[in-house]
């Protein structure tokens, strides 16, 4: 699409694409320190895509992937949330659920904030094309109630969904978005008073919660090209005595030290550990990145995000938990991988079951999953509090726990055949190990 006309662009373009910034929103944007020679820039220099001669190479990479290994091969073992689950307020006064992708509700300081929330099919701008939804949202967005904040890292599609923000609409939220992405949003229908748009650094009292834009190493785009007139950002959100971190898109960088010495430490950090690539390694994180900025932050618990629910790169489905698993095992962090919808909080994690195992594909060639070297797991290694394998009565396989039975993928692989997944033991989300 890089080649069409401009009028046959706009022919092409939908509501999702959203809309410019322009006045008092486009002179702030070039007020910022951020802004210089027409676009917005990173912290450090960053190329958003690197390969050798041609772009070509990626699309071949893409193709050449393992395609099977890239989705579940049954549906992802869910927890289907009920608001009966969220009717308490967390006893230590922070509680999140991941809802899968970037998508966290965070109950901090007495209110609810969502982060990234993409409740969409697809993140495309189109209906019938893009990355499509590999398993339910746990919870219906019509379930979803009292929402207090709405917190947007920027405005890819994975992280920025027109469907999404036009139903939360109707909560009252106020939308929290980097600068120039409440253009989108006010496009969208989003009245302009409930929407705060912040500069890295700056800070908004929110709904009794303090709210701080920080530094992260991305781009934003809904179109063919780079967009240069738009943020994005890492978040900061505390209130009631918490404080959390959200990563949004982000390649690592030293200045995730520098976010945990002026805003930190943390009760928990969200970082993005999924969709990497050789081709793109400085504008998302490996796992093992993911885990050192953890560290960095000083954050108390690690719950790794941007897995399992879009096929956005050329790795394996489950290979950002396995080795997010072994890297924080190796470094001593504090991990909490649970199954899509299922709450908890973070001073009393629950122990790590691999539910992913469940329905991850094996290797072609039955040989098991690899890692990088200096990250796998070993006995003698520092292990975290919350990381152990978890025991219990092994079982049939079972996706039970699904909601909505939405798995993609190919069926395969019953459990006892050769090069099949572990059995999924007979209660909660557990896998043995």
């Amino acid at each position: 699409m890089t080649g069409l006309p401009r009028a046959a662009w706009h022919r092409v373009r939908t509501d999702a694409f959203g809309a410019e910034p322009r006045g008092e929103r486009l002179a702030r944007i070039h007020r910022s320190p951020q802004f210089a020679d027409g676009a917005f820039r990173n912290p450090v220099p960053t190329r958003r895509l690197v390969y050798e001669r041609s772009p070509l190479e990626i699309t071949r990479a893409q193709l050449a992937a393992d395609r099977a290994r890239r989705v579940p091969t049954a549906a992802v073992p869910l927890h289907r949330l009920l608001p009966v689950d969220l009717a308490e307020p967390p006893a230590s006064g922070l509680r999140l659920t991941w809802l899968g992708h970037a998508t966290v509700l965070a109950e901090i300081g007495g209110r609810r904030v969502l982060f990234d929330p993409v409740w969409g099919d697809r993140c495309s701008p189109f209906a019938w094309t893009g990355p499509k939804r590999l398993h339910p949202v746990p919870l219906p967005l019509s379930e979803l109630d009292g929402v207090d904040v709405v917190v947007v890292s920027h405005d890819h599609y994975d992280h920025l969904d027109m469907g999404t923000v036009r139903a939360l609409i109707g909560t009252g939220a106020t939308f929290a978005v980097p600068l120039g992405v409440g253009a989108h949003l006010e496009y969208w229908g989003v009245p302009a008073e409930r929407i705060v748009e912040l500069d890295w650094w700056e800070s908004a009292e929110v709904a009794g919660l303090t709210l701080t834009a920080t530094p992260a190493r991305h781009y934003c785009s809904r179109g063919p090209r780079t967009s240069p007139l738009f943020l994005w950002a890492s978040w900061v959100v505390a209130g009631g005595g918490r404080t959390v971190f959200h990563s949004g898109d982000t390649g690592y960088f030293a200045g995730f030290a520098e976010i945990g010495r002026r805003l930190g430490p943390f009760d928990a950090t969200m970082v993005q550990v999924g969709a990497y690539s050789d081709f793109w390694p400085e504008v998302h994180m490996t796992p093992e990145e993911g885990v050192r900025a953890h560290l960095d932050l000083g954050g108390e618990v690690l719950l790794p995000i941007h897995w399992c629910t879009f096929n956005l790169a050329p790795h394996p489905w489950e290979e950002p938990a396995e080795r997010v698993v072994a890297a924080a095992r190796a470094q001593g962090a504090r991990l909490v991988v649970p199954r899509p919808g299922k709450p908890f909080e973070p001073v009393d994690p629950p122990a790590l079951r691999r539910w992913w195992r469940a329905v991850a594909a094996p290797p072609g060639d039955g040989t098991p999953l690899l890692v990088p070297e200096g990250s796998a797991e070993t006995t003698s290694g520092p292990a975290a509090p919350d990381a152990a394998g978890a025991a219990g009565a092994s079982g049939a396989a079972s996706t039970s726990g699904a909601a909505g039975g939405g798995g993609a993928g190919a069926a395969g692989g019953a459990a006892g055949s050769p090069g099949s997944r572990p059995r999924v033991t007979a209660e909660d989300d557990g896998v043995t190990v």
